[in-house]
C-alpha cells in the first residue's frame, strides 16, 4: 500500500513524544500508543485536507500494510510460542530447571549463562529475545533473579551484539546502506568505533558478576528476593514426568533450521553469499525453523505418550493466545513508526540537523550519535535510523573533505540507533525482550533505561575524544574506566542511602 509522506516541521516528533509520554505516565502502554498513532493521523489528515473520517480510515490502512509488511514475523511469533508452550507442557522446562539448578547454583552463574547464550545466538535480534527468555527462566526464576533483570540482560544482548557480528542480519542491513565500494569491510571498520555495543557488553558481564545494580534494578533485584513470587512456585511445581531432550531437542532443532532456513530463502545455496543470503529475509528463515522446531516436538512426545494428541493441540492453540498481548504491542508499535516514517517525516525533521548544522568537523561522531539516538528512540527503530542517515553522512564526509571521518561518523550512527532501540518503548526488539522474560513492558523499560542512559552517557563522552583523536581506542578506553567507576559509584550510592 502507497503512502504519501507531507513535511509536518516540528509536528512530526510530537506522535512519538505522546506515545512514549503516556506510555511512562500511565503504565499502559496499548491506549498509549494507539492515542500517538491517532495524533499523528490527525496531523497528516488536516495536512493533506483531510478530517477526522480520513484519519481514522488512513489508521487503519496503516495497520492493514504493517501487518502484511511483517506477516513472517507474526507467522514466526505464533510458532515459536507454540513451541515454547509445548516445551513447558511437556515437562522439559522443569527438568532442565531441575538439571541446570544444580550446576547454575548462584545468581552470578545464573546471570553469566544467560549473557553468554545471548551473546552466542547472534544472528537475529528478535529470535535472539525468545530463544534466551524460553531456555534461561526457569533458571532464573528459581534463583529469584528479577524478570526485570532477565529482559535486561536478553535485550543488552541482543541489538547491541547483532550490530557487531559480521554473520547477522544487522551486517547485511548496514553494509547495503553504505555507499562504498565494499560496504561489508566499511561495517567491519565500524565495530571498534560502535562504543555502544561494545560498552552494553561489557556492563552486562559486570553487573552479570558483580550484582552492582543500582536505581530501579536494584529495587527489582530486592523485590524478587524478598518475596516468594508466584513464577517460582509454578517452576517448583514438577511432575518429573519431562526430559531434558524434551526441550533441548525441539529447541536445537529450531535454531539450525532457522539459520539454515534463512541460508535457504535468501539463496545461499543457489550460489548467494551466506552473508547475503541471511539478511535477505530473515523472519521467513526462522518460520521455517519455528515449524521445525514444531514437528520435532510432535515426533519426540507424541509416541512417548509424553502429551495426548489433543493435549498437544491444546498446547499450540495455548500458545499462541499467550502471544497476542505483546503481538497486539508490535503491530502498534509498528504503525506508530510507519505514521512517523512513511507520511509525517519524522526521520527527515530531525536528520535535517545533520546537513544544516555548521559546527566543526571533529564534532561530528558526538552530534551523529545524539541525532542518530533521539531518532531511533522517538521512532523505535534502529535499521530505519541508520537507513536515512547513513546517506547524509557519507554525503557530510565527502562534500566537506572529511573522508578520515567516514568510519568513526558510521559507527556513531549505528551506536546512537542502538541505544535508541535498546531503550524506547515502542521499540519491538524491547518488547520481545519483555515478553521472551515474562517481564511487565513498562517495567523493563523503567528499569532498563538508567542503565543503557548510562552507556550513552559514556559513549557521547567517548565520540567527543574520537573525533579528535580519530581512533577508537582512546576514546574506546576513557569511556570503559568511566562506566566502571560510575556503575561502582552508583552501587555504593544505593548503599548508603538504603542504611
Amino acid at each position: 500500500m502507497e503512502f504519501t509522506m507531507v513535511e509536518t516541521g516540528w509536528l512530526s516528533i510530537l506522535p512519538p513524544l505522546i506515545a512514549i509520554a503516556l506510555a511512562l505516565i500511565t503504565k499502559e502502554v496499548y491506549s498509549s500508543l494507539f492515542i500517538g498513532i491517532m495524533s499523528g493521523m490527525l496531523i497528516y489528515s488536516f495536512h493533506i485536507g483531510g478530517g477526522l473520517v480520513k484519519a481514522v480510515s488512513t489508521t487503519f490502512d496503516m495497520m492493514y500494510s504493517k501487518i502484511a509488511d511483517n506477516a513472517y514475523m507474526i507467522i514466526f511469533l505464533a510458532l515459536l510460542w507454540a513451541v515454547v508452550m509445548l516445551v513447558s507442557k511437556s515437562g522439559g522446562s522443569q527438568a532442565y530447571g531441575r538439571w541446570a539448578g544444580k550446576r547454575l547454583s548462584s545468581k552470578r552463574s545464573a546471570a553469566f549463562a544467560t549473557s553468554l547464550l545471548g551473546i552466542l545466538i547472534f544472528i537475529d535480534d528478535g529470535f535472539n529475545c525468545l530463544t534466551v527468555g524460553t531456555v534461561m527462566r526457569p533458571i532464573t526464576d528459581r534463583l529469584r533473579i528479577s524478570r526485570e533483570k532477565l529482559a535486561y540482560i536478553i535485550d543488552a544482548t541482543a541489538a547491541p551484539v547483532c550490530i557487531i557480528a559480521p554473520v547477522s542480519s544487522w551486517a547485511v542491513a548496514v553494509a547495503s546502506e553504505v555507499s562504498a565500494t565494499d560496504g561489508f569491510n566499511t561495517f567491519l571498520a565500524t565495530i571498534p568505533y560502535n562504543l555502544y555495543a561494545l560498552l552494553t557488553i561489557i556492563m552486562v558481564f559486570m553487573i552479570s558478576f558483580t550484582g552492582k545494580d543500582f536505581g530501579p534494578m536494584r529495587k527489582a533485584e530486592e523485590r524478587a528476593m524478598k518475596e516468594a513470587a508466584a513464577q517460582t512456585a509454578a517452576v517448583q511445581e514438577d511432575d518429573g514426568k519431562g526430559h531434558i531432550i524434551d526441550l533441548v531437542l525441539p529447541i536445537v532443532v529450531l535454531i539450525i533450521c532457522a539459520i539454515l532456513g534463512m541460508a535457504y530463502v535468501g539463496g545461499f545455496f543457489e550460489g548467494v553469499s551466506f552473508s547475503e543470503a541471511i539478511g535477505y529475509n530473515p523472519t521467513a528463515g526462522l518460520s521455517l525453523g519455528a515449524f521445525a522446531g514444531l514437528v520435532t516436538a510432535l515426533l519426540l512426545y507424541i509416541p512417548r505418550k509424553i502429551m495426548k494428541p489433543k493435549e498437544f493441540i491444546d498446547s499450540i492453540v495455548s500458545g499462541i493466545s499467550s502471544i497476542v498481548p505483546p503481538m497486539l504491542i508490535l503491530i502498534l508499535s509498528w504503525s506508530l513508526g510507519g505514521v512517523c516514517r512513511q507520511l509525517i517525516g519524522t526521520g527527515q525533521f530531525i536528520s535535517g540537523f545533520v546537513s544544516a548544522g555548521s559546527v566543526s568537523l571533529r564534532l561530528l561522531p558526538f552530534i551523529i550519535f545524539i541525532i542518530a539516538a533521539l531518532m531511533s528512540f522517538s521512532m523505535g527503530t534502529s535499521w530505519g535510523t541508520f537507513g536515512m542517515l547513513i546517506p547524509i553522512i557519507t554525503m557530510i564526509c565527502e562534500v566537506d573533505g572529511a573522508g578520515y571521518l567516514l568510519v568513526p561518523a558510521l559507527g556513531a550512527t549505528l551506536a546512537g540507533s542502538v541505544y535508541g532501540d535498546h531503550c524506547s518503548p515502542i521499540s519491538d526488539t524491547t518488547i520481545l525482550a519483555s515478553t521472551g522474560a515474562d517481564c511487565k513492558h513498562i517495567n523493563h523499560v523503567e528499569t532498563q533505561l538508567p542503565y543503557a542512559t548510562l552507556v550513552a552517557v559514556m559513549c557521547a563522552i567517548g565520540y567527543l575524544i574520537t573525533g579528535f583523536t580519530s581512533s577508537p581506542w582512546p576514546g574506546l578506553i576513557v569511556s570503559v574506566v568511566l562506566l566502571i567507576a560510575a556503575i561502582l559509584s552508583l552501587n555504593k550510592f544505593e548503599i548508603r542511602k538504603a542504611q
